[in-house]
């Protein structure tokens, strides 16, 4: 048999709650190869972790994606695994989390509640069910423990959706949102370069477009100009440009497009032709 995959995916920080879960896992599934997607989204932000998981999950081999963003715990949000189209397993909390992600593996095939306590730790806390149920049931599901053995089936219409900002295409103008701001302070928006076209025309590499970003303390405005790499514009410049997940992005090269400009995750932006 291969060994089985398990990704992971948390907003607990660099310290030892990640590298315990692990352990756990480890301990059910001793030849699991666990891949870190990472454990620095920003704190309680369900949707910047769906996002992410929505980005890293096409590129993982089909396995078991353990994912916790949990501001939740211990109250009554339910514990969930997903059975995707593709045949992968999602686990963590309903509450959107994995709902993109499992949309982007070929739909929900299957989803079960958390209830076999078989397949948990002997004794779970109220505050850290990614180390007393997530992380077991997902090393469970590793080794080969049928999905319909944790809990009750549940109608995959009853859980918790999560949608990404939709665009809204005009004659001169697309309206959107930021959906999500990486590291490098690159600022994703909801929309994808056919949205950008279908509103605002043929896009070719130095076209020049204003954004205009709403629902701060004031409108903040940039013009910029339409470039396929980063290279296209000097160094502190900023660009629009189609990012590697296929949406409309703007960054300042080798600069911080968000810090500059005061933006955050939801902020409405309205994009035209200069």
């Amino acid at each position: 048999m291969e060994r089985p995959v398990i990704s992971f995916l948390t907003d607990f920080g660099p310290d030892g709650p990640a590298a315990i879960c692990r352990g756990v896992m480890l301990g059910i599934a001793r030849d699991a190869q666990i891949v870190d997607i990472g454990h620095h989204v920003r704190k309680y932000a369900i949707r910047d972790g769906a996002f992410l998981l929505w980005c890293s999950v096409p590129y993982l081999p089909i396995g078991v994606h353990v994912a916790v963003v949990d501001p939740g715990v211990g109250t009554d949000r339910r514990p969930i695994a997903i059975r995707t189209g593709r045949g992968d397993h999602l686990v963590g909390p309903d509450n959107g989390l994995l709902i993109p992600a499992a949309r982007r593996l070929g739909g929900i095939a299957a989803a079960h509640l958390l209830e076999n306590r078989d397949y948990m730790l002997a004794a779970t806390s109220s505050t850290f069910h990614g180390r007393d149920i997530f992380a077991p049931v997902g090393a469970h599901l590793a080794i080969g423990r049928p999905i319909e053995s944790l809990g009750p089936a549940v109608d995959a219409a009853a859980l918790v959706d999560l949608r990404f900002p939709e665009p809204t295409v005009r004659s001169g103008e697309l309206e959107t949102a930021v959906l999500f701001v990486d590291d490098f302070g690159n600022v994703r928006l909801g929309g994808e370069p056919a949205d950008l076209t279908a509103a605002l025309g043929d896009l070719r590499p130095g076209a020049r477009i204003e954004l205009e970003f709403d629902g701060g303390p004031s409108a903040v405005r940039e013009a910029t100009t339409w470039q396929r790499t980063f290279g296209g514009v000097a160094p502190g410049e900023s660009l629009l440009y189609e990012d590697s997940f296929g949406l409309v992005s703007l960054a300042d090269n080798q600069g911080n497009a968000a810090e500059r400009l005061g933006l955050a995750a939801d902020r409405p932006v309205r994009i035209r032709a200069a």
